[in-house]
């Protein structure tokens, strides 16, 4: 046999126009494909149903994804009522239906009841592990599926639209929320039953439709333009980290996994050292009997 191929290094994120009907997973092994990337990864899952702003991290960028998975995301989505589905979205089985429908009004009153810190249960086909199985395993194959509730933030939902069945809504929220389990919780708020019929995720931390592009697209740049031209830096998704100065001495220290002491007085927290605009590391601050500790937590090697 040969010797498997090396892969390209490639540092840096991607943002992808995720297409309906294909999984995160896939969209990640297309990027890998076409790109011959060494490592990729994807900052949030998006269902095949769902459509919109997929992160694609390649190489060291990998080592952050756990900034943007935090980061607060916004999804415009459409309710359907007059049905509950069993994935609480349109590729369920009906499981109920209801012949009442509610007024804009009616809707526009309940709002406020589902933003802030709030309490949803998980829809049962989801990819949460339960005894270290992904629910969506346990629930397609007829076993009981118990959710344990949890708590989420909803920082904004307005409706947009509403036509006596269909109703548009846009939220923005943050980390762990379900669409489909807000959408399943309002209809039962009003006394009917509903599912998410559409939904696109048009925002995530930083990263907009604007700094999209589609697959095609991607294959279209890969063949004909340097990775410098669609890459965007690895520093895209920790902007809102302080920065710090360091110096290439100091920056070879932390690289080795060594801690600094500086003068500056610096508030405890995370902030990513910086050689220029070279991204050394994230370092924990802490403070020291006379000067500020920093010490690496994650190390760049860009």
């Amino acid at each position: 046999m040969g010797r498997k191929r090396k892969g390209i290094k490639l540092d840096g994120w991607l943002v992808i126009d995720k297409p309906l009907g294909m999984g995160s997973t896939q969209v990640v092994g297309k990027c890998r494909w076409l790109t011959k990337a060494q490592k990729v990864g994807h900052g949030g899952t998006l269902d095949p149903l769902a459509t919109g702003i997929l992160p694609i991290a390649f190489g060291e960028a990998t080592k952050t994804i756990p900034f943007i998975m935090d980061a607060r995301k916004t999804y415009e989505f459409t309710v359907t009522f007059g049905e509950s589905r069993s994935t609480d979205d349109g590729e369920g089985e009906v499981t109920a239906t209801s012949d009442h429908r509610p007024s804009e009004a009616e809707i526009l009153a309940i709002l406020p009841d589902f933003m802030g810190h709030i309490t949803q249960i998980p829809p049962k086909y989801s990819a949460l592990k339960i005894d270290g199985k992904r629910a969506y395993d346990l629930a397609r194959a007829g076993e009981e599926v118990v959710m344990k509730s949890r708590e989420v933030d909803i920082f904004s939902l307005e409706l947009m639209s509403y036509d006596g069945t269909l109703a548009s809504l846009r939220t923005s929220c943050g980390k762990g929320t379900y669409i489909r389990s807000l959408a399943r919780d309002m209809a039962l708020k009003l006394g009917t039953v509903g599912y998410v019929s559409t939904l696109r995720r048009t925002r995530v931390g930083s990263f907009d439709l604007k700094a999209s592009i589609s697959l095609e697209k991607l294959e279209e740049l890969s063949h004909s333009a340097p990775p410098e031209d669609w890459i965007l830096p690895v520093v895209t998704v920790l902007d809102d980290i302080l920065a710090l100065a360091v110096t290439e001495e100091q920056a070879k220290l932390l690289s080795h996994g060594q801690q600094l002491s500086i003068p500056e007085q610096i508030a405890p927290g995370i902030v990513r050292a910086m050689a220029g605009t070279r991204l050394v590391a994230l370092c924990q601050v802490e403070d020291g009997p006379e000067q500020t500790i920093l010490k690496p937590v994650r190390v760049f090697n860009i």
